[in-house]
């Protein structure tokens, strides 16, 4: 999935139309568009809804979910560590 960023809208009725329809088409093509990477902002904090199957990078100090910085993954009710 490429990176979709919103701009602002226009101000005047009759330009929006066209604005949010080029702004869905942004959208769709953001979502379907594969990526050849994943990157994670480092979490300094325990995700506040934790989820089975998520992966987060922690810092290893204020978010520790067991062996220092690095990659974790939830699964079966906790963090493993992947690396």
């Amino acid at each position: 999935m490429s990176r979709y960023l919103s701009k602002i809208p226009p101000t005047e009725s009759q330009l929006l139309r066209d604005f949010i329809a080029r702004e869905l088409e942004e959208i769709s093509r953001a979502l379907s568009e594969p990526n050849q990477f994943l990157t994670l902002d480092t979490s300094y904090k325990t995700p506040s809804k934790v989820r089975e199957g998520m992966i987060v990078l922690a810092d290893g100090v204020n978010f520790d979910p067991g062996s220092g910085a690095g990659f974790y993954g939830y699964r079966g009710g906790s963090w493993r560590f992947l690396g």
